[in-house]
């Protein structure tokens, strides 16, 4: 891609994202997300009517008598998008790849956050991390960020979600909204654990949600559901190399293909409601737009129940 042609990419982003953003008012819905982080006012001593669970009870203990801690909701958050690069976001079967979409769905994002003054951070990661930018505010940033997750050339293939949580993990000093972009392919096994990779994925995004504040956006192509009638394929794993050769003339074939994918996608969807994770999925061949709208809204509600 030449320098002319990412420029005309991210004006196209920002053009659509923006769009977006005017017309579903994702922008008003990230409010909801406001109050769960706070900052530590002032420790003083225990009125009747404070709340018993915030005594201190080690300041307590050397008083004497009771102190309370007290806190204030922070005047803003900070977003941090957590984007999947590695090999599997350059498949597309349609009009646009995983990663493209994904830097669509982002932007969305990026601009949502940015109308409502809260900083918005940046995380490629393959099997590492491969860039990180630090939470920060204003058009030229977000743009910034729209450019790296369109033209970021990583160094691996591979894929290592817990790897990524765990270092956001080290350098979030504050409560923020964590966005993880990903198609989930390589998050097979036990809990989808990862060979070498320590604790598994769903595990390490639980941590991380009790930390901050985690959705997860699962980025799906319908061909990695459904094979076309095409006769001899060779399907290559683009993170491993591996080769599979199938017959795509073969009903019994397609239909056990399609089975495998939508026990996938169905243990996937498991191991995220038993962890109270709040996880959206999201077609390459579909609008993504009302689902998110939808997706605030239901939060909200959840919110005031």
């Amino acid at each position: 891609m030449t320098i002319s042609e990412l420029l005309e990419s991210v004006r196209r982003v920002e053009v659509r994202t923006n769009r977006l953003v005017n017309d579903t008012m994702v922008g008003a819905y990230l409010s909801h997300f406001k109050g769960r982080g706070m900052d530590f006012e002032e420790l003083r001593e225990y009125i009747p009517g404070d709340e018993v669970r915030d005594i201190d009870w080690n300041v307590t203990f050397r008083m004497g008598r009771p102190f309370v801690k007290r806190f204030r909701e922070e005047r803003e958050l900070a977003m941090v998008l957590a984007v999947d690069v590695s090999a599997s976001s350059a498949f597309g079967s349609l009009l646009r790849t995983k990663r493209q979409f994904a830097a669509e769905i982002a932007g969305t994002l990026a601009i949502s956050a940015a109308r409502s003054s809260d900083k918005v951070a940046l995380l490629l990661f393959t099997d590492q991390v491969e860039l990180y930018l630090p939470p920060r505010k204003g058009r030229r940033h977000i743009l910034r960020l729209i450019r790296e997750m369109l033209s970021f050339e990583p160094k691996r293939r591979g894929t290592n979600i817990p790897a990524a949580l765990a270092f956001l993990n080290r350098v979030l000093h504050r409560r923020s909204i964590v966005f993880l972009l990903t198609d989930f392919l390589h998050s097979f096994g036990p809990a989808f654990a990862q060979p070498g990779a320590g604790r598994g994925t769903v595990e390490e995004i639980g941590l991380t949600n009790a930390r901050h504040d985690v959705v997860c956006i699962h980025l799906h192509d319908p061909r990695e559901s459904t094979l076309p009638t095409a006769g001899l394929l060779t399907i290559e794993d683009a993170e491993t190399g591996e080769l599979l050769e199938i017959d795509s003339s073969r009903a019994a074939v397609r239909e056990r293909f399609a089975n495998t994918n939508a026990e996938r996608l169905a243990e996937l969807d498991r191991a995220f409601r038993r962890a109270g994770i709040d996880t959206l999925r999201f077609s390459t061949a579909e609008p993504f737009a009302q689902a998110l709208q939808a997706f605030f809204e239901t939060r909200r509600g959840r919110r005031r129940g």
